[in-house]
């Protein structure tokens, strides 16, 4: 006979409620699912698989700090008004009570001083628009370093890039949007660059002004282009970067299993989708604790934008500060030629800016072009193991730097007590002398370590231990390597130059001269058969000359009286 007692009818309940909600899911996942033809894209991309290191994790830091920026930038809209209306304030901060100032600027102030949460807010949307930047820059060398650009990925580089550019461009039209006296120095950096195009300049500056700089239609038209244009590509270029990224699979370094065809990791679920959740949040919960306890853009300090005084002091955030640096380099050179004036202090920067952005987006072709390597790769290269692509990605970079630190060189004259003249000096000489020395420096390093590579393929590690045999013969102990190990440093490709004819031109054949004419060959397989043999033998002597006790006599001492 059987008892129903009252939990166990409350528990058949459940079950049977439970039982209708799966049944219900179960037939609208398969509605949804005969119309959307979702669940095959379902299946496979949650068995994708993604390799695991440390260094695929800045893309994701970029990706998360962007939707940080979503997140935060959503919430000030609802409080920012980008009008240039002048107004009064009277609001809570006294120090400007009184003060004249645009509709833009005191509608800041009121997100800083009266809405809840509204400077943490600001704080959040400023810091993660840095993290933001830097994760891509990192990321981008991260691909450079690593040739992750080549076949079949040039497409995604580009779309890469035109992600970085327009960062920038979402960087530069956000923090113009406040129109206090610093944005509005940049703004006026703007103007001058437009206006020091011959012909046009100045139709483009009225264009974009609405009239004489500052004009009152710049805020408005930034704030539509801050939140609805920029944001708008860079989320169709992030789902396009990810679809690149599934098709073509991800890459990954040299190690054991791995090869062109296959790739080692673990599945986008459950694994992967737990680890990006859980450092989604980390990137939250640090980029908010460092946004309220450090200010950033305090845009009370420096007052509403007048257009009559410049601060000296004045400098963008730091991945447009090389725009500037350039600008403070030229000399005030300029000439007219038919009654109009030619800036060359202003069209030489933005050539050299025009110059190393087009270097860097076309990389990939032009190193395709140099190699005439038509193949897929899916692994990457050791940086060492190519050592003219890492000298001119060190180049640029220290070009980057120079015009970067040269847009600072009042404040750092200021810091460290300097002339700012012989700074100024200091960094146009480096930028000529700097990139050709570090490129230098950076190829024989890279040279010197796939020397030292191939010394440890063929010999094993040194261990600094060296045994006398009978005859005298002075013999080194080396520590073999396993084969993966070894795999990974004799696995690289063996570039050499091409002469010219045969559909080679004589530049072709002077690109590839510069950039393999000094290369290390890779170790062969006969060369490792041979060197094998040799350590075995080498081996056997040693374990005759020792008895197969590789340990010094300062250590068999040390052992013997422990033992006794």
């Amino acid at each position: 006979m059987t008892t129903t007692t009252p939990d166990s009818r409350k528990q058949t309940s459940d079950d049977a409620s439970s039982s209708r909600v799966h049944k219900l899911g179960a037939v609208g996942g398969d509605w949804l699912d005969q119309r959307l033809a979702g669940g095959g894209f379902v299946k496979f991309f949650a068995r994708k698989i993604f390799p695991d290191h440390w260094s695929f994790m800045f893309g994701e830091v970029a990706l998360y700090s962007f939707v940080i920026l979503l997140i935060s930038g959503t919430f000030l809209t609802m409080f920012f008004d980008p009008s240039m209306e002048e107004v009064t304030y009277s609001g809570p901060y006294t120090a400007l009570q009184g003060a004249h100032m645009s509709r833009a600027f005191e509608s800041t102030l009121e997100i800083s001083f009266e809405v809840k949460g509204g400077l943490l807010f600001r704080q959040m949307h400023h810091w993660s628009a840095l993290v933001f930047m830097v994760a891509i820059f990192v990321h981008m060398f991260r691909v450079f370093f690593t040739g992750a650009f080549r076949k079949p990925r040039e497409i995604n580089w580009l779309v890469g890039f035109t992600l970085m550019v327009l960062g920038m461009v979402a960087g530069f039209s956000g923090y113009s949007l406040p129109d206090d006296v610093l944005s509005g120095n940049g703004l006026r950096v703007i103007d001058g660059l437009m206006k020091a195009i011959p012909i046009v300049g100045t139709y483009l500056s009225m264009l974009l002004f609405g009239g004489e700089f500052p004009g009152t239609d710049i805020i408005p038209r930034l704030f539509t282009i801050h939140i609805l244009l920029v944001p708008a590509m860079i989320l169709g270029l992030i789902a396009i970067h990810l679809v690149l990224l599934v098709l073509h699979k991800h890459t990954q370094y040299p190690g054991p299993g791995r090869t062109e065809r296959n790739v080692v990791g673990f599945p986008v679920f459950p694994v992967y989708a737990a680890k990006a959740g859980g450092f989604f949040f980390l990137v939250f919960g640090v980029i908010t604790l460092i946004s309220a306890t450090t200010a950033i853009n305090g845009v009370w300090v420096y007052g509403p934008y007048d257009p009559s005084p410049v601060s000296a002091g004045s400098q963008p955030d730091w991945y447009m500060l090389w725009t500037d640096g350039g600008l403070r380099l030229i000399p005030g050179w300029e000439f007219t030629i038919f009654g109009y004036v030619i800036s060359l202090n202003m069209l030489i920067p933005m050539a050299i800016y025009g110059g190393l952005l087009a270097v860097l987006a076309l990389y990939p072709f032009i190193e395709s072009w140099v190699t005439g390597d038509d193949r897929e790769h899916h692994l990457n290269d050791l940086p060492y193991n190519a050592p003219v692509r890492a000298a001119l990605g060190v180049s640029w970079i220290s070009v980057y730097l120079i015009l970067a630190l040269a847009a600072t060189n009042d404040i750092i004259a200021v810091a460290l007590h300097l002339s700012i003249n012989d700074l100024t000096w200091a960094f146009r000489i480096g930028i000529f002398v700097l990139p050709v020395l570090l490129f230098f420096i950076t190829k024989r390093l890279c040279l010197s370590l796939q020397r030292q590579a191939r010394q440890k393929a063929l010999h094993g590690t040194e261990t600094s231990r060296v045994v006398r045999t009978d005859s005298g013969q002075m013999l080194e102990i080396h520590e073999p390597l396993d084969e993966f190990d070894r795999w990974i440093l004799v696995q690289h490709d063996d570039y050499r130059p091409l002469t010219a004819g045969k559909g080679v031109s004589s530049l072709r054949a002077k690109a590839t001269s510069f950039f393999f004419k000094d290369r290390i060959e890779p170790v062969t397989p006969s060369e490792l058969r041979e060197a094998l043999e040799h350590a075995g033998h080498e081996k056997h002597t040693i374990d005759a000359a020792t008895d197969g006790d590789y340990r010094t006599p300062a250590e068999k001492a040390h052992h013997a009286s422990h033992v006794s």
